[in-house]
């Protein structure tokens, strides 16, 4: 019997989540040290889990996380300059204006996955992603109501995966 529609969906999205949570790091565009912010949200929610992150920041030098033990992490200007970027997928919490830039530069990097946090891009974003990333998980769906979120989504991505990770 064929799949149904969101089967399908469900199938895909699945496989994203296996390859997106299969890389060994992770980079978190629009980290911030303002707990207020989601981008310091999720990239509290990579440490937390016990994940290799690195922020990306092009205006502040350093993140600070208080309450993981290494509170301060240096960030880096754009995915071009992680070392051994296409080891890596990149969760975005920037505004869509920035967001298609950026994904530009991290396809040039070779970064092959992708996570879209809800708010960080706009229908032209979206179908770049889908179209340039291996992996790309951003859209309808997930367990909120706004969409994918790692906050929400990530541990059944990261069980999805069979990847290990404590909580912190």
């Amino acid at each position: 019997m064929p799949q149904t529609r969101a089967q399908n969906r469900d199938t895909e999205v699945e496989t994203a989540l296996q390859i997106f949570f299969s890389s060994p790091r992770f980079a978190v565009a629009g980290a911030s040290s303002d707990p207020s912010k989601y981008g310091h949200k999720v990239f509290a929610w990579y440490l937390h889990h016990s994940l290799p992150a690195t922020p990306l920041n092009p205006r502040v030098p350093s993140i600070t996380i208080p309450s993981v033990s290494t509170s301060t992490y240096p960030t880096t200007v754009s995915p071009i300059n992680l070392p051994d970027a296409s080891t890596y997928s990149l969760s975005v919490i920037t505004p869509p204006s920035v967001t298609k830039g950026l994904l530009k530069k991290a396809k040039e990097a070779g970064i092959s996955a992708v996570w879209l946090q809800p708010g960080s891009f706009d229908n032209e974003v979206l179908e770049y992603a889908k179209g340039n990333f291996k992996a790309a998980i951003a859209g309808e769906g997930g367990r909120g109501g706004e969409g994918w979120c790692v906050l929400v989504d990530g541990e059944a991505g990261l069980k999805a995966a069979g990847r290990e990770w404590s909580r912190l």
